[in-house]
């Protein structure tokens, strides 16, 4: 059971793939069932992204599994969901994702403190094969360091 404040599903690779421009946190529309679904752990943001469709930004391929008491009316799994922002924030991320060339990456959906369901996104510029190799070279030279300071220390 995810409580208030904890996270449902997130997408570990994004920070790997992207750079990171800025962060924004959208409401999200979902039908009971996903919700459910969300609340025991279940789902997975990992191959999902956020567009623009009908005017609107929509969350797009974000895997949601139908709930597993018998339900008599599923929910589809991979449905479009709307996305919940104010129109100015919309439009700023609208224009960044046109203009500028940069996605908008789903970092992960949690629990606000009144139960809502939230999703923190990424607006994200593609990382290069090199991008990648010096993030892991730097990140094991700062595993070292560490290492380093605390047998010394």
């Amino acid at each position: 059971m995810v409580l208030p404040g904890h996270v449902a599903a997130q997408n570990r690779r994004a920070r790997h793939e992207y750079f990171i421009v800025s962060e924004v946190e959208a409401g999200i529309m979902l039908v009971g069932t996903e919700v459910k679904s969300l609340r025991v752990g279940k789902g997975n943001i990992n191959e999902a992204f956020a567009g623009p469709m009908q005017g609107e930004l929509y969350l797009f391929n974000a895997y949601i599994p139908e709930y597993q008491s018998k339900m008599p009316f599923p929910h589809e799994t991979r449905r479009p969901r709307k996305l919940l922002l104010h129109k100015r924030e919309m439009a700023k991320l609208m224009s960044a994702i046109t203009k500028d060339g940069m996605t908008l990456v789903p970092l992960d959906i949690h629990f606000g403190q009144r139960g809502i369901a939230k999703i923190q996104l990424g607006l994200a510029k593609g990382k290069k094969l090199h991008d990648k190799r010096e993030a892991i070279k730097e990140r094991d030279w700062n595993r070292d360091k560490a290492r380093l300071m605390r047998d010394k220390g």
